[in-house]
């Protein structure tokens, strides 16, 4: 498979996510919920590393494990914050200022990681965050 279809599907489960999120964090609190969705999350990962045999720690650097740990709570972090919007907004709105992150991203791997996007790549960050604006701002 390409990045492109990689990418797609990821986009259409992380759709899917808002969808059945939004539906299973009503009347449970944020936290659980989102513990419930790390668990299960952990749980088939854990299933298709040993599919495919790619169970190994081998070979991860103590600087590697950090900025993995990292991103884990990074993403954690994301996810209470996400659900907890869930449970009081609509996902129409709150699933483009979510998407936001691409922007950010961009943004930080300028500044962090000294990534030089192209003119043409600065200006679709611009327009998330104009097509965001005009999402959540709608009447």
């Amino acid at each position: 498979m390409s990045w492109i279809t990689d990418a797609l599907l990821a986009a259409v489960c992380g759709g899917l996510v808002a969808i059945f999120g939004k539906i299973g964090v009503q009347g449970v609190d944020s936290i659980t919920a989102t513990m419930v969705r790390s668990l299960i999350m952990a749980a088939t990962l854990v299933v298709v590393a040993l599919f495919n045999g790619k169970m190994s720690f081998a070979g991860i650097s103590g600087r590697t494990l950090l900025f993995i740990v990292l991103a884990g709570l990074s993403g954690a972090a994301s996810w209470v914050f996400y659900f907890r919007a869930l449970q009081s907004g609509p996902v129409s709105r709150i699933a483009p200022i979510d998407r936001l992150s691409v922007v950010v991203a961009i943004v930080l791997s300028i500044v962090l990681l000294g990534e030089r996007p192209s003119a043409v790549a600065l200006a679709g960050a611009a327009l998330v965050v104009a097509g965001t604006l005009v999402l959540v701002f709608a009447p």
